[in-house]
């Protein structure tokens, strides 16, 4: 069974306008095009189009669609992901429904306010207006949705990574050694290697720079952050072990990128 242009703007609740777009661009190609010229959907095409919508929910952009359902062909595993995402959701959005009700209640009853339970819920990502101004919304939201694709035990373990790396360069930077030593060399690739698998900045892969990414800049500025501000400075022991890092990085950037 396929449906029309129509009809599936009607179900899907978008515009016959909207989806003759997704396939001028080529994102939502539809199943067959009929001899009145007229196109038609068929089941992968709706599934692809789900895709697209909960993608677009989350604030992505086209081409950070594209990318996404680019680098996640198989359509099960990817909504599976989604689908735990909406779960941790809804039970966000029911605990925000339970603060605000006690509140309410508070409220109607010049009862006494609880402070640690009025915000249960509304635990808002930190940074994305800063990710957002310094690397345009697309940025934010596809590192936000690639974070937010992983199941529990793939974002521990990227924490896990992410922390053993700052300790990494903690115990590098007090032991002596100089920035410009192979041991500090090699904890700036991994940095480096680190940075350019988190979808989103302009180190990575499907960058929102696409193959103009300037990597080399992207990587030394960084480094000059990691120093100028006391919360990253933090994740390498102060701004001692914090300009340890810059300088390995400014390194390894001009002999590498």
């Amino acid at each position: 069974m396929d449906w029309s242009v129509q009809q599936i703007a009607k179900i899907a609740g978008t515009t016959s306008r909207t989806l003759r777009h997704y396939d001028d661009i080529g994102l939502l190609k539809p199943s067959r095009t009929g001899d009145n010229g007229y196109r038609y959907y068929g089941q992968d095409s709706l599934v692809r189009l789900q895709r697209i919508l909960l993608l677009r929910e989350l604030g992505l952009g086209l081409p950070a669609i594209a990318e996404v359902i680019g680098r996640e062909s198989d359509a099960a595993t990817a909504l599976g992901r989604h689908l735990e995402w909406l779960e941790q959701e809804q039970d966000r959005l029911a605990r925000q429904i339970a603060s605000v009700r006690r509140t309410i209640e508070a409220v109607k009853e010049r009862g006494e306010i609880m402070a640690e339970k009025m915000f249960d819920g509304f635990d808002h990502t930190r940074y994305q207006d800063e990710v957002e101004e310094r690397w345009g919304k697309d940025a934010y939201a596809s590192g936000d949705a690639w974070w937010r694709g992983m199941v529990a035990s793939e974002k521990e373990a990227w924490k896990r990574h992410s922390q053993q790396l700052g300790s990494d360069w903690i115990a590098a930077a007090q032991s002596g050694v100089g920035p410009d030593s192979a041991e500090a060399q090699e904890l700036a690739r991994r940095q480096v290697e680190w940075l350019t698998g988190i979808p989103g900045t302009p180190a990575a892969s499907h960058g929102p720079s696409g193959g103009n990414r300037d990597v080399k800049g992207y990587v030394t500025g960084l480094g000059e952050m990691y120093v100028a501000d006391p919360r990253f400075a933090a994740n390498y022991g102060g701004a001692a072990g914090a300009a340890f890092v810059r300088d390995a990085l400014r390194i390894y950037a001009e002999k590498h990128l």
